[in-house]
């Protein structure tokens, strides 16, 4: 935008003001025409357009009386018209005026282009402001703000650029009206301009240049106007307060929001509903619920802001005894208990809670209902009931947006559907509806656990068709890079998964995560182990699954020294608490090193109670190794746990078997039937040309199952015509 460069006596590029007048007939087409045909012919003495009795008879009382002082009398009659928001009224007075003697004056004409404005007549408004022959600075201020509430932003741009003298409102327009229609970088560009000309900045214009902050996540910017605002007469107003809250709370800096209020001396009810809201958005939650009970026993009453933003915290932490207190709060106000806010609040939270038949009850109950409670209804179906009760909701929907098909493809995902998941998303494009990041997390999880790379590369050619870059800001979709890592490691392929986390803009902890753990899955070790080193130097924080990533690495690359450092590290150096899931990644990488012993004084040093996972993972390891002892020993804790489990049956019968103790193979095996435990088949599967075949032992479910069993026939005598004796060793041993 052109910067003006004004001084004392000069006004637009330097020009002299007396010298500014003539110019503007070319205000025209700088400006532009006007974007719509004019509704109505501009007002003429002649012409009468109707008025209410009662204004009609005021009408008639004012412009009778030839004598009128002043023009107050019209600014009246505009007031009733800006109440009734009524064009033709506001029309009839005009016509009115340009028979008196007010017809030039300026105050009331720039009073009709603000009601012009207001009533929506953009056009009429428009036409005055060119046809008067003397304009102040109340009448360009009048205009901006017409056409920035308007959304008319470029014309006020123009407007303002051609304006002499700016004065703390022109600006505080500019600024405001562009944070009111979401062009949060140029409201503040206004705002660094204002300051650089010298205006002393208003609550106005700190309220819609935090607005803009909040909108773009900038906290750095917001910071600056914090500071600055200390030193305003305007650092104590309410209001400054709670948007330093709502500006702080947006940015996701939710102690620096917490510090604010606490030092806010005047607190109203705004102040509590954004403190509540940034605790329900950026968590804990449960500091919502506490914020709530202050409120209460401040002594203010709540609204349908706060309810709803409350019962959002009770969904969120599936408190269900807390939402049904908070749901009794809201049936006895009889304004707040149909309100469609609150009850949208209370079906996603009975939804949550698995509640679904509270749900539905609050649901049918409603007397108006949009997409977004139907689609709390599709997810709560999915999770509670089954995902064919939501398909069939979500088929009878009035009306379906992409956050519906986002809700139904989770729940498919969710319950391990994962090709009806695939098969929906395919719908939705098909319906023409634009998928979220959203959508492609779920799609890309789906193809994760298919681990079908062909489909995964399918979803990643979408993602990038769809201008994705991974990084953060008000829909951050950094998680779709994430999703595509873990969807490529789990298709093991380890490259492509690298190549996409090189690739993204911005990285957080789950990106690093995703790729430590994948390549420790996956078999690369010391790759993982690298990239971890990397981690930390980039400043990021290792968490709980990072160092099970780290841990993994260690157990496949068999680093034993190594390992035990870093399990050492995880409180040591790092700050966190060690988990069973650290111990049993240890447990693991000492049994496959062979050192049985101390895995099983590791197991029963440690601070919680062993789960049959860490167990059943060193009775894996002792079987490798065939420690038959220490087999029994830990066999006999795991049927302590889950006697019910057929685990440690069947690994301790192989270890017989390798032993060749086939007495005490035939004994576990007599044990298992005695008990009623029951091994689960092996499953086998195979991918022939992008359909997947699964196989269990004694399978005679294909539909090509003679050709497949004739095929085994075939290559049994064949292995038997090459040598191959089976061993079964001496029953009798």
């Amino acid at each position: 935008m052109k910067t003006y460069k004004r001084n004392s006596n000069k006004g637009l590029n330097g020009c002299p003001m007396s010298t500014l007048t003539p110019h503007l007939s070319t205000f025209k087409v700088r400006w532009g025409e006007p974007k719509k045909p004019i509704v109505a012919p501009f007002p003429s003495p002649g012409r009468d357009y109707g008025m209410g009795k009662h204004g009609l008879l005021e009408l008639k009382q004012v412009t009778g009386d030839l004598s009128l002082p002043n023009s107050s009398p019209f600014a009246r009659l505009l007031d009733s018209c800006l109440v009734s928001k009524s064009a033709p009224d506001t029309r009839r007075v005009h016509a009115r005026i340009i028979k008196s003697q007010f017809s030039t004056e300026i105050f009331i004409q720039n009073r009709l282009i603000d009601v012009y404005g207001k009533c929506g007549c953009l056009d009429d408004a428009r036409q005055l402001f060119e046809k008067m022959p003397e304009k102040n600075t109340f009448t360009w201020n009048s205009i901006i703000t017409v056409l920035t509430k308007s959304g008319f932003l470029e014309e006020a741009e123009q407007v303002f650029g051609l304006m002499p003298v700016p004065d703390q409102c022109s600006w505080n327009s500019m600024v405001s009206g562009f944070a009111q229609h979401d062009r949060f970088k140029v409201s503040l560009e206004y705002f660094v301009k204002m300051h650089e000309e010298d205006f002393v900045f208003n609550e106005y214009s700190y309220g819609s240049a935090l607005s803009a902050c909040a909108g773009i996540r900038n906290v750095e910017m917001g910071i600056q106007i914090h500071a600055n605002l200390v030193k305003s007469p305007s650092s104590l107003d309410v209001y400054m307060g709670s948007a330093l809250v709502d500006m702080y709370s947006k940015c996701g800096h939710v102690a620096s929001a917490q510090r604010v209020f606490d030092g806010m001396s005047d607190r109203n009810l705004v102040s509590w509903n954004t403190l509540i809201s940034c605790y329900e958005q950026n968590g804990p939650a449960t500091v919502a619920l506490y914020v709530f009970r202050g409120m209460m026993d401040g002594g203010l009453e709540a609204d349908e802001v706060t309810l709803a933003s409350v019962v959002s915290a009770c969904a969120s932490l599936y408190a269900i005894k807390e939402g049904r207190e908070i749901h009794t709060r809201i049936v006895k106000c009889d304004k707040l208990r149909d309100d469609i806010v609150i009850c949208n609040a209370l079906v996603d939270m009975y939804a949550k809670c698995s509640k679904i038949n509270e749900a539905r009850w609050i649901f049918d109950r409603m007397p108006i209902r949009n997409v977004v409670s139907e689609t709390s209804m599709v997810s709560g179906y999915a999770k509670v009931v089954s995902v064919k009760a939501a398909r069939l909701f979500f088929i009878g929907m009035m009306e379906k947006n992409v956050v519906s098909w986002n809700a139904l493809i989770a729940g498919y995902a969710q319950n391990g559907d994962n090709e009806e998941a695939l098969r929906l998303f395919r719908l939705l494009k098909r319906d023409s509806v634009w998928p979220t990041h959203f959508t492609f997390g779920n799609l890309l999880s789906a193809c994760g656990n298919l681990a079908d790379l062909k489909l995964g590369r399918q979803a990643h050619t979408h993602v990038l068709k769809h201008g994705f870059r991974f990084q953060s800001g008000p829909e951050s979709d950094i998680f779709v890079g994430n999703s595509l890592i873990d969807m490529y490691m789990k298709c093991g392929s380890v490259e492509d998964g690298r190549q996409v986390f090189r690739n993204m803009a911005e990285k957080d902890s789950v990106s690093w995560n995703a790729t430590i753990v994948g390549h420790a899955q996956n078999g690369h070790g010391t790759e993982a182990l690298r990239m971890f080193r990397e981690m930390l130097v980039s400043g990021e924080k290792p968490d709980h699954i990072t160092m099970i990533g780290v841990l993994c690495a260690c157990s496949h690359a068999g680093l034993v020294d190594e390992g035990r450092q870093y399990f050492l590290s995880i409180s040591e150096e790092h700050g966190l608490e060690t988990l069973k899931d650290h111990f049993t990644c240890m447990v693991d990488l000492l049994g496959r090193a062979g050192c049985l012993n101390e895995a099983k004084n590791l197991i029963e040093s440690m601070p919680m109670q062993p789960d049959a996972v860490v167990w059943g993972s060193l009775l894996g390891a002792c079987k490798v190794h065939g420690d038959i002892e220490l087999g029994k020993f830990v066999a006999e804790k795991l049927l302590e746990i889950d006697p019910t489990n057929s685990g440690p049956y069947v690994l301790l019968s192989n270890m017989y078997a390798e032993l060749g103790k086939w007495r005490d193979v035939t004994r576990i095996r007599k044990l298992m039937r005695q008990r009623g435990i029951i091994k689960q088949p092996g499953c086998s599967w195979i991918e022939i040309q992008s359909q997947v075949h699964v196989f269990m032992v004694k399978d005679k479910r294909h539909s090509r199952k003679k050709e497949i069993y004739l095929l085994l026939r075939t290559l049994a005598k064949l292995m038997k015509l090459s040598g191959y004796v089976p061993d079964t060793g001496d029953l009798e041993a």
